[in-house]
């Protein structure tokens, strides 16, 4: 089959979306507190919303791109993320922030469900898993550089600000006492235009492989009588809600203990918490070639453990900056460790199965609000420590799991068993 490279850069591009309007929350979070003057507990619900409308909506998704196919689900979640930019934008309220995150979150979870296997075909099998792991540098890029944004609007739109062109007229479209309400305006104009990039791209017919497939709710409701499913399920529940539970507070808590700014050091230490997370993936990828999966799981969990308690403890601020962001570099390869360790578990539906892991994306919701619940009676510090529940799944998960397919290194060969 020819391939078509346009579609495959366009799948990058979208790919660079997800993440680019996906993981600004931890950026956000503190300003959008003070703001609205909400607890932390309210705060909260801000990710709440966006996770559950993930993970809820990744079954349906893989059934909806089964009937009316890549191109139109494209469109519709294009739309539902421009809706949910463009109603905050117009009416910056907290409660009307809940329901746009959950717009933009289930369109978010429509595309990423419906590209990868766009992916496969348009770019074909041979170079599938290279252009995976070009998809997720595109995915890290934007998870780079949307704080780095954030923080340019807010200090432009600022009074020490001297804004001009698209900056200004985003200026004109804020309260001045709400200028970093502007990069939802930011996320409206992109969705909107990449609901004309699809509409105008001619989509090559793609055949879902079996394990693409989603399958019907009776292979579902079967799959979750499966007590390796559910383990499964609970093992990427703990990593998104680790991977959350501690994006989404990084800049509250430097702010809270130690006084750095959340819209300049906040933002920047997110911004590299998501970028040491793309270097890692890349690093990972070697050293699976070299360890066994499980192992490289293990010692990544219980390095995350030391950066997160020297990031909570230390006095320094810069000692907490950096092992925050040091935390996004442990966390790298849990997702696609803990995926693929579950996916070699199980024989058959591997579809259907893929489903039920990708809800558990809606840890990345329950995490941050425990974490936030505890922050209000407790104080933050012994909130995130929640942080530790999660990891400590994790670090069960990696003794526990046994897939019928190890992980090929340069030492062994892979054997079933």
């Amino acid at each position: 089959m020819k391939r078509n490279y346009y579609i495959v850069f366009l799948v990058f591009i979208v790919f660079f979306v997800i993440s680019f309007l996906t993981n600004i929350l931890g950026a956000i979070l503190p300003v959008a507190k003070d703001d609205f003057h909400a607890s932390n507990t309210m705060a909260a619900f801000l990710p709440l919303f966006f996770f559950v409308a993930y993970g809820v909506m990744s079954i349906p998704a893989g059934l909806m791109t089964e009937r009316f196919k890549e191109k139109k689900v494209m469109m519709a979640a294009f739309i539902s993320a421009f809706a949910g930019a463009l109603i905050f934008g117009l009416a910056p309220k907290f409660g009307v922030m809940l329901g746009s995150l959950f717009f933009i979150g289930a369109g978010m979870a429509i595309l990423q469900v419906a590209i990868n296997p766009l992916l496969r075909v348009s770019g074909g099998e041979e170079h599938f898993a290279f252009n995976s792991v070009m998809a997720q540098l595109f995915f890290g890029g934007a998870s780079f550089l949307s704080p780095m944004l954030y923080s340019y609007l807010v200090s432009e739109l600022g009074p020490q600000g001297s804004p001009g062109g698209i900056v200004k007229f985003l200026g004109g479209l804020v309260p001045a006492n709400l200028t970093w309400v502007s990069i939802y305006w930011v996320f409206a104009m992109i969705a909107f235009v990449m609901i004309f990039v699809v509409a105008a791209s001619k989509f090559p017919k793609v055949e879902l492989k079996e394990d693409e497939k989603t399958g019907n709710w009776d292979t579902i409701v079967h799959l979750l009588k499966n007590k390796t499913v559910i383990i499964f399920f609970f093992g990427i529940f703990a990593y998104v809600g680790t991977e959350q539970g501690v994006a989404n507070w990084i800049s509250e808590f430097l702010k809270t203990y130690h006084g750095l700014r959340p819209e300049v050091e906040g933002a920047q230490a997110v911004q590299w918490y998501w970028g040491l997370m793309t270097i890692g993936c890349i690093l990972g990828l070697g050293l699976l070639k070299l360890v066994d999966s499980k192992i490289v799981l293990r010692v990544f969990v219980m390095g995350a453990m030391a950066c997160l308690a020297t990031a909570l403890f230390t006095a320094d601020p810069k000692i907490s900056f950096y092992a925050f962001i040091a935390m996004g570099f442990c966390a790298s390869v849990m997702w696609s460790i803990v995926f693929s360790l579950g996916m070699n578990s199980i024989a058959e539906h591997h579809g259907s199965f893929s489903g039920i892991l990708c809800s558990g994306i809606m840890g990345g919701a329950v995490t941050p609000l425990i974490v936030g619940s505890l922050a209000d009676h407790f104080g933050l510090r012994t909130g995130m420590l929640f942080n530790y529940v999660t990891l400590s799944f994790l670090l069960f998960l990696s003794f526990w799991a046994k897939p019928l397919v190890a992980n090929q290194t340069i030492f062994n060969k892979v054997e079933k068993k």
